[in-house]
């Protein structure tokens, strides 16, 4: 709900860019932390394992462009640049 509000509500202001700068970092850095120590084949190979690894990349996929596109609004406002 925070990234919803952060992206709808306060769009084009910097406390929206920094909600979902963190956010999409949280997100980039999810797809690595809960599988430490275990494998993503053998998780593959499990029931609805292909499936669950496919979100967790793609999740870590979409949170990293949401980190850099929001980095990128943060620079412009910074340097007071028009859209």
């Amino acid at each position: 709900m925070v990234f919803l509000y952060g992206t709808l509500v306060l769009a084009e202001r910097r406390s929206g860019h920094v909600i979902m700068l963190l956010v999409g970092l949280f997100a980039a850095g999810h797809a690595r932390h809960p599988h430490e120590g275990a494998h993503y084949g053998e998780i593959a190979k499990s029931t609805g394992g292909f499936f669950f690894v496919w979100a967790l990349w793609a999740l870590g996929g979409l949170g990293g462009f949401t980190f850099i596109l929001s980095a990128r609004g943060l620079w412009s406002l910074r340097r007071g640049q028009p859209k």
